[in-house]
């Protein structure tokens, strides 16, 4: 699968930024636009057959948050009850999972594109009696995913909760998580560290990773429900008011997918390493 750098290096957006809860205790202004770009060397690995790694080398972020209404980097949210403490809001993003099939990923330019489908081929290898490789199957749908989001900040500490609900009928399912942040600073240095684990429901694994009876020689293969963890650690070094070095380093687990044949690998990681420039 070929991917576009000049769009795909932009694929950051999400994994880079922080929730709405961890951009205002770092004191970002509502009412007020937050624009800034890393440029660096990087990488998404793709963990299916097939599929070609993501180049991660420009990477901007943009964020505005009003007093309810936010945008955080792909994110449109609304937040209903807000405390020091506590935040609930209505959160709608593009399902991530699609960004391991389709080139022009919707999460990176925020617009639908239509594109035609591959025709449908048998995938036949002789080394592995279940391999099937993306390229020989149908193409995925984009999905909007809409739902409810819950923080707790504790000091340095930021617990979220969130379940989302698939809202154009692409696979009809949910999606969850639980994740644990914690800020720490050296000195000028800035680290977020963070663990968390991802649920998928039957019907969102079976949708993006499962096949139908015409996209294998095996049949219909159904995946089922998932959990799913994921550890992040964040960096960044301070050179001046506007620039800093940036550091970004991710690992999910995908070793609950087993039974789809179009896993090579049972994780995925994000890599980067560039200087940050604030407008």
């Amino acid at each position: 699968m070929r991917f576009h750098l000049r769009i795909n290096t932009c694929l950051l957006l999400v994994l880079l930024s922080t929730n709405a809860i961890a951009q205002k205790q770092q004191h970002i202004s509502t009412d007020e636009l937050n624009l800034s770009v890393s440029v660096g060397v990087g990488v998404i690995t793709n963990p299916l057959y097939g599929a070609d790694n993501i180049p991660l080398v420009v990477i901007p972020q943009v964020a505005y948050y009003g007093q309810n209404w936010f945008f955080d980097n792909g994110r449109l949210g609304y937040s209903f009850l807000q405390s020091k403490q506590h935040n609930v809001s209505f959160v709608s993003e593009i399902n991530p999972e699609s960004r391991f099939f389709i080139d022009w990923h919707p999460q990176n330019i925020f617009a639908f594109k239509t594109t035609a489908e591959n025709e449908i081929l048998e995938s036949l290898h002789t080394d592995s009696p279940r391999q099937v490789n993306i390229n020989n199957i149908q193409k995925r749908r984009v999905a909007l995913d809409a739902g409810i989001s819950y923080f707790f900040v504790k000091q340095q500490q930021v617990f979220s909760a969130q379940l989302l609900h698939d809202v154009n009928s692409v696979y009809n399912g949910y999606r969850g998580s639980l994740q644990w942040q914690y800020h720490h600073e050296f000195k000028q240095l800035t680290l977020k560290s963070t663990l968390g684990v991802n649920y998928k429901s039957a019907q969102l694994n079976n949708y993006f990773y499962g096949l139908n009876s015409t996209e294998s020689i095996y049949g219909e293969i159904e995946v089922g429900s998932s959990w799913q963890p994921y550890a992040k650690i964040d960096a960044r070094w301070p050179v001046d008011g506007v620039n800093a070095l940036r550091f970004h380093l991710a690992y999910y687990d995908y070793s609950a997918m087993d039974s789809s044949p179009l896993f090579e690998h049972d994780y995925s990681m994000t890599a980067f390493i560039g200087f940050e420039h604030t407008f």
